[in-house]
């Protein structure tokens, strides 16, 4: 088997290329060079044989990921797959397992069955449950056996926090942070680590994770174990130090012809953003860039979609090419499906409003919205919606008695106003 880049190396259009083409408009020539640069990857394992194939990277449209999943505190695997159900409906690109819980391995298999989308996950977070041992009975080798078995089953990308070896948590030990180690894996990591005074097993086994994943084309998805949990620690030498393991990394990946994407930060001052994003594109060599939010303040609790939605819009124009949603849960729980519902809306409207900036041709349905708002035409205005549902039953609420405006504005309806007195009919507000 070979992988998308592997592909793309020898000028041979996939079928997986084909339908990434189609989709945003793009020329042959141009996907397989990008592919071939690692500048854009098509997540696609082999064994995920129902996959609806989708690009990220440079010149394409931002995706979106949902993540989901269960917590020993939680345990309902029905209401996990509503999620999915959901995250389907609205058109998400990207599902990712983060179950943490008992044996995951069930859940995972139905997932990658029913679902089309891309699918994530984090072994690290499958390791103990997995191997039934306590963390500090775990060798390095157990932690790359679990990273085999999630790609055998079919995931498409996997989250490996490779980048905190000895030298990155030097720096970060150095640091003075005030939220000090915030991505779960990279705890766990750095713990082991600590306990085992051993180096980090996913950068001391490199190489054997780059023939798993170049095995079944699973792409990396490089972790940010040392990402800013607060915006007071954005921009620390300790995530730029990181960073710099991450585009080493990133070389000796695309040298094994393995897909590879840079996961970002998930708290960062709104000014401190765009400098982020280009700095990883620059440091990285055009690796995909997808980023948790980032939350742009850390007192949003209860409405960190907002948050994360400021802070994905920002970055999506600036470079960024995939959004991690953020839920109004975040922080507090694990988030329920009215939590997911609002955070996929919040975050598609972010990868779009960093889309109109970045692609111009994704204006065109902005354009056709205003053009039906002219028109005073509510079954297209919620046609083109990101959440017609919600926008029909808005209206539906306090529906007025004459569809020619609605009930805020009532006869003095601007577009209702214009429309008659361009026509060269009168006005009557009575």
């Amino acid at each position: 088997m070979k992988t998308q880049m592997a592909y793309a190396k020898e000028g041979v259009f996939t079928t997986q290329m084909q339908a990434v083409a189609q989709k945003e408009g793009v020329s042959e020539a141009f996907l397989l060079e990008s592919i071939a640069q690692g500048t854009i990857i098509i997540p696609a394992n082999c064994n995920h044989t129902n996959l609806d194939p989708h690009g990220i990277g440079t010149g394409l449209r931002t995706k979106v990921n949902v993540n989901l999943g269960v917590s020993n505190d939680c345990v309902d695997y029905t209401e996990e797959m509503q999620k999915v159900t959901l995250s389907h409906d609205f058109g998400i690109e990207s599902i990712m397992d983060l179950s943490n819980y008992g044996k995951t391995s069930h859940f995972r298999d139905e997932l990658i069955k029913v679902s089309k989308a891309m699918i994530g996950t984090v072994p690290v977070y499958d390791a103990v449950g997995f191997l039934e041992k306590d963390l500090k009975d775990i060798n390095a080798r157990d932690f790359i056996d679990v990273v085999y078995h999630h790609a055998k089953s079919g995931v498409d990308f996997m989250t490996i926090h490779a980048g905190i070896n000895s030298r990155a948590a030097f720096m970060f030990e150095q640091s003075h942070r005030l939220t000090n180690i915030v991505s779960r894996g990279g705890s766990v990591l750095y713990a082991w680590m600590k306990m085992k005074e051993a180096e980090n097993p996913f950068y001391e086994y490199f190489d054997d994770l780059l023939e798993i994943c170049a095995r079944f084309d699973v792409t990396l998805s490089l972790g940010d174990a040392l990402r800013p949990g607060s915006t007071h620690d954005a921009s620390d030498s300790a995530q730029l130090a990181e960073l710099l393991e991450l585009s080493l990394l990133t070389q000796r990946a695309w040298q094994a012809n393995v897909q590879v994407m840079i996961e970002g930060p998930g708290h960062m001052c709104i000014d401190e953003i765009e400098s982020n994003v280009k700095l990883q594109k620059r440091v990285c060599k055009g690796a995909p860039f997808y980023v948790l939010g980032p939350l742009v303040v850390d007192i949003g609790a209860g409405y960190d979609h907002i948050s994360g939605a400021i802070g994905g819009a920002v970055a999506a124009a600036a470079g960024a090419d995939m959004l991690c949603y953020v839920t109004p849960a975040e922080h507090l729980r694990l988030p329920n499906l009215a939590d997911v519902r609002d955070g996929i809306v919040a975050t598609k409207i972010a990868a779009h409003a960093g889309d109109i900036a970045k692609l111009p041709k994704e204006r065109d349905i902005d354009d056709k919205m205003s053009m039906a708002r002219q028109a005073i035409d509510w079954g297209k205005m919620f046609g083109y919606a990101i959440d017609g549902k919600k926008a029909r039953a808005m209206f539906n609420e306090r529906k007025p008695e004459e569809l020619h405006s609605c009930s805020m504005c009532g006869k003095m309806c601007a577009m209702n106003t214009m429309n008659t007195i361009l026509q060269g009919e009168e006005v009557s507000l009575s």
